[in-house]
């Protein structure tokens, strides 16, 4: 069901003096997402960067990448992690079954610190809707089927929200992409990709930031621009020693 304590769905107006961003599954790699900010030359000032979730597990530095939230230039939607995270304190999910989705990270935090963290990352809306008419844009984890006005709606059935934290069908190929007619481009993760992929209104932007082999990615919207590296290789580059706005 819907949480009522906190906006499911949130909209934001457009950009009208800077750039807008949107990153893919940090999964705890923050040197990369230094180095990419560095590369693109982002003006905390001016510029937004919406990510699609999965800030914390399998990756380096799970609490440093939920410390993003309080920046005011980072807008966060929530993610499966997340969500598994928030089970686990709540006492819905155990912690081995979130320690086999990466959740080890935790394994030494107590259930008081892990609560906190809880109350922190249960702020993220589900949605995040970016402007209006053909410039408009949504931000979302997993996957959608439908279109804007039921996003606008934000009344979500269990179905549709575990469709929103962890469907795979479109991503793989198992679901029809007609069932996106009148959706805006949704920018999406979860599914780790090779390179980003658009199906239908939906862009794929998880390029497995944790794995060796993986990179992040940031895209932005309404342009061809991307830009991806290698957790390791930003680590080698210096990229801790680079702060964040």
């Amino acid at each position: 069901m819907n949480d009522p304590t906190f906006p499911i769905v949130c909209r934001h107006p457009a950009n009208d003096v800077g750039r807008d961003f949107v990153v893919g599954d940090l999964h705890g790699c923050v040197d990369a997402l230094r180095y990419l900010l560095h590369e693109i030359g982002f003006d905390a000032e001016r510029d937004r960067l919406f990510s699609v979730g999965d800030l914390v597990d399998r990756g380096a530095d799970s609490l440093a990448a939920v410390d993003l939230i309080d920046k005011p230039w980072f807008y966060a939607v929530r993610g499966n992690h997340e969500d598994a995270l928030m089970s686990v304190a709540a006492g819905t999910m155990r912690r081995q079954s979130w320690y086999a989705i990466g959740g080890a990270w935790a394994e030494t935090l107590t259930d008081d610190e892990l609560a906190a963290l809880a109350v922190r990352l249960e702020k993220l809306p589900l949605v995040r809707i970016v402007g209006e008419g053909t410039q408009r844009f949504n931000v979302l984890h997993a996957e959608f089927f439908g279109s804007d006005a039921e996003l606008d709606a934000a009344e979500f059935s269990d179905d549709a929200r575990n469709q929103i934290l962890w469907g795979r069908g479109l991503a793989l190929g198992h679901a029809d992409p007609s069932r996106q007619i009148g959706l805006s481009t949704t920018y999406c993760g979860h599914t780790p990709m090779r390179a980003v992929r658009q199906i239908g209104s939906q862009v794929f932007i998880d390029t497995a930031a944790f794995a060796s082999e993986g990179r992040l990615t940031i895209v932005q919207p309404g342009t061809d621009e991307r830009w991806s590296v290698k957790e390791r290789w930003a680590a080698s580059e210096g990229a801790a020693a680079l702060a964040l706005p």
